[in-house]
C-alpha cells in the first residue's frame, strides 16, 4: 500500500473518529461507510449483548444485528419522529413476507388525509409502506407493539427520524435480516 492509498483510508476512519462514540459500540470504520454510512457493514460492538439479538440506537439511525460476541451487522434505519419514538425491549413475535398494512387509529386521526383511504387495510406489495418483509414486535406479554422492523418504499428517508414509530429499513437490508433472524429474537430499542 503506497503513502497515498494509506491517506485515502486515513480521511474516513478520522472522520469516524471526530464522532462521539455511541452508548453502546466503538467505532469501527470501513471504506464503503465513506460512501453510504447506512449500507450493511460488520463493526465491533460490546460483547455482552446476546448473539441473535437485535439492538437499535434510534438516536444514530443504527440497527445491530449481534451476529457473535463482539460482533454484529450495522444497518442503516428511519426511526420515529420525536414524538413517536418507540423504545424498550420486544420480541420478535411473527415474521411476514410482502406484509399488508393497516395504519393506526391515531395514525389516521393525526394526518386523515393521507391515511383514512387504508383504514380497512392495504394488500402487500411493491406500493406498501411496509416494504418487502416486517418483523412485528411483541412485549413480554405476548401482546403486539404496533411497531414493526420493515422495509420501505423511501429508501431515501434511512438515517432519518420520520416514521410513525416503527423502524425502517432498506428493502435489501430487511430482507437479509429477515433471512438470519427466528421468531423470538430479542429487539432492544435504545
Amino acid at each position: 500500500m503506497n503513502r497515498r492509498e494509506l491517506m485515502s483510508l486515513a480521511v474516513p476512519l478520522m472522520a469516524a473518529a471526530s464522532f462521539a462514540p455511541s452508548l453502546a459500540f466503538s467505532q469501527e470504520a470501513a471504506p464503503q461507510t465513506a460512501r453510504d454510512p447506512y449500507a450493511p457493514t460488520e463493526v465491533a460492538i460490546r460483547d455482552d449483548f446476546e448473539v441473535g439479538s437485535i439492538v437499535v440506537v434510534s438516536k444514530d439511525f443504527f440497527l445491530y444485528h449481534v451476529i457473535a460476541p463482539g460482533r454484529a451487522v450495522r444497518y442503516g434505519v428511519a426511526v420515529g419522529t420525536a414524538e413517536l419514538v418507540w423504545k424498550g425491549r420486544a420480541t420478535v413475535g411473527r415474521k411476514v413476507e410482502w406484509p399488508s398494512w393497516t395504519p393506526t387509529q391515531d395514525m389516521i386521526k393525526r394526518k386523515p388525509q393521507q391515511y383514512a383511504k387504508w383504514a380497512n387495510g392495504m394488500p402487500g406489495g411493491p406500493q406498501n409502506p411496509l416494504g418487502a418483509r416486517a418483523l412485528y414486535l411483541y412485549n413480554d406479554k405476548g401482546q403486539d407493539t404496533a411497531i414493526r422492523i420493515h422495509g420501505t418504499t423511501e429508501p431515501n428517508s434511512i438515517g432519518r427520524a420520520v416514521s410513525n414509530g416503527c423502524l425502517r429499513m432498506r428493502n435489501e437490508a430487511v430482507m437479509a435480516l429477515y433471512d438470519q433472524v427466528p421468531v423470538g429474537t430479542p429487539v432492544y430499542v435504545y
